[in-house]
């Protein structure tokens, strides 16, 4: 039964809900309507289509922006606390529908998307924060309400950094995002953006017409594509703004709340058949396979996550469960440059390590790697000085990193797929090969000079006859004889190790800073 209020409250609440109606109506009618025949949904429709429902509980619902004729305009920003999945989340989106989604640079404090009262929320209360990206950045229009330019060197960044190392941050491009909105979806343990309406620059069309001369469609300038597959800049590309969404919560559920705490152990799980992988790898080092059928087969059925799958294919990075434990998943990808590791493949291994490493994720690395990639191209890309920043990654991280040695590991690239931790080990199956350098390139290498002295003729029945003379040397069971590397298993008892080894390190304390 509901009770009808005292008279002397009626101006107050009538007031609150004529300014709530003014906030819930987002930029007006026309252009809420215009959103949506773009396909695109406004703040609030995003965040209940994402939030499990009745649990989004909104702050700062009443900030207004400033309009040219005095008329009330609702935020350019929503945020505040709703569960996912049952787990209490930190959560902000852009209203394009309402400037643009600009920055929010009139108010005395941020609301969230650059900065902001969101962010320090989640940071205070160490919980994930979602953000919905759909804005212009900076506006001239909401610059102007504050009466003087900013000295943009004086504006802070805090606690955008500061959350990266306490609490997962994950980031979704629904629309046209430029500036600062832009640079904020990179700012993410992981990103996603849709086909059909995404892209984002530092600077649109417009701007890259004035100072290049240029006119360019904004999808080819940096729509999906651009950043998922060549810049690296956005994790994973999705058709529209509802698989973006559903890519969140899958993403989230594979994190931790916070470094203080471990991702969430699942009861019910169901293996795949571990006959199958000796269909799907051939021994031979010269044929291809596929990895994702290697990887399914390995982990809990359906419950690999790929990360980044179309920037630096060589490797393949993603999260899955072992039994219910969630595990990061690094392996090369022998389809694509035969799974060297190139420049964008190592980048794409340092951002995946560090982000396990920082949320207590072990790790295991299903190898087969000829080394870093090499050439001219490569040589000019920086193949060495980026692939020594994935070497070091996996080096340094805390975390168990189990090293599947499924075929190759040469030079340094096989360097960068192990870890020498006390809580680190390697796994060889008997399909492997590994020493500083493949074999016949060794020999051709260490006798360029006897080959040459031949006749073209006899070159080939030379070098026969080198690499034969090395081939006990270089085979494997001589490390494993010498406890080179830890154990040589059949490839189908590989998920049975993993499972321990995953179950132990969940047993672990947890170690780094956790407040």
């Amino acid at each position: 039964m509901t009770r009808t209020p005292p008279p002397e409250w009626a101006p107050l609440l009538e007031e609150l809900e004529r300014r709530r109606e003014v906030a819930l109506a987002s930029g007006g009618p026309d252009r809420v309507a215009r959103e949506h025949r773009y396909g695109r949904s406004t703040a609030r429709e995003r965040i209940q289509k994402l939030v499990d429902e009745g649990t989004f509980l909104e702050i700062g619902t009443f900030v207004t922006t400033p309009t040219a004729d005095g008329s009330p305009l609702a935020a350019t920003f929503v945020c505040g606390l709703c569960e996912i999945d049952g787990r209490p989340v930190a959560i902000g989106a852009e209203d394009f529908s309402v400037e643009g989604g600009g920055t929010g640079v009139h108010l005395a404090r941020y609301k969230g998307g650059w900065g902001g009262f969101i962010e320090e929320f989640a940071l205070g209360y160490r919980i994930p924060l979602v953000v919905l990206i759909n804005g212009v950045g900076g506006s001239v229009i909401l610059q102007d309400a504050i009466g003087y330019p900013e000295l943009q060197a004086a504006n802070p960044t805090f606690p955008m950094f500061d959350l990266m190392e306490k609490v997962p941050v994950l980031a979704a491009v629904l629309g046209p995002t430029a500036g600062s909105s832009a640079a904020r979806a990179n700012i993410s343990h992981f990103s996603v953006m849709t086909r059909d309406n995404g892209c984002l620059f530092a600077g649109g069309p417009p701007v890259v017409k004035q100072a290049l001369g240029l006119e360019i469609d904004k999808f080819a300038l940096g729509g999906a594509d651009v950043h998922a597959r060549a810049s690296g800049l956005i994790d994973n590309q999705v058709a529209d703004e509802d698989e973006a969404l559903a890519a969140l919560k899958r993403a989230l559920s594979f994190l931790p709340d916070n470094v203080g705490s471990r991702p969430a152990v699942l009861d019910h799980w169901e293996a795949n058949d571990q006959d199958e992988l000796l269909a799907i790898v051939p021994p031979n080092l010269r044929r291809i396979y596929d990895v994702h059928a290697m990887i399914d087969c390995i982990v809990d059925r359906e419950s690999f996550f790929e990360i980044a799958p179309d920037y630096g294919r060589s490797l393949r990075t993603g999260f899955a469960r072992i039994e219910g434990h969630v595990l990061g998943v690094l392996a090369s990808d022998n389809r694509f440059i035969a799974g060297s590791l190139d420049v964008p493949s190592s980048l794409k291994q340092v951002k995946f390590v560090e982000m396990c490493d920082r949320f207590h994720i072990p790790l295991a690395y299903l190898a087969d790697v000829p080394g870093f990639l090499v050439g001219p191209k490569a040589e000019e890309a920086g193949v060495l000085k980026f692939g020594s920043l994935a070497l070091r990654a996996i080096q340094q991280a805390k975390v168990p990193v189990y090293t599947v040695q499924v075929r190759r590991s040469y030079g340094l690239g096989g360097v960068a797929t192990g870890n020498a931790n006390l809580l680190s080990l390697r796994l060889c199956w008997p399909s492997a090969a590994w020493g500083d350098m493949p074999l016949e390139g060794g020999v051709e290498a260490a006798f360029r000079a006897e080959l040459a002295a031949v006749a073209p003729e006899d070159r080939a029945a030379l070098k026969k006859e080198l690499t034969k003379r090395f081939e006990a040397q270089t085979s494997v069971w001589r490390a494993i004889e010498n406890f080179a590397a830890e154990e040589m298993i059949d490839p189908r008892d590989t998920r049975r190790y993993l499972a321990r080894l995953v179950r132990l390190a969940y047993r672990q304390p947890l170690s780094g800073p956790a407040s």
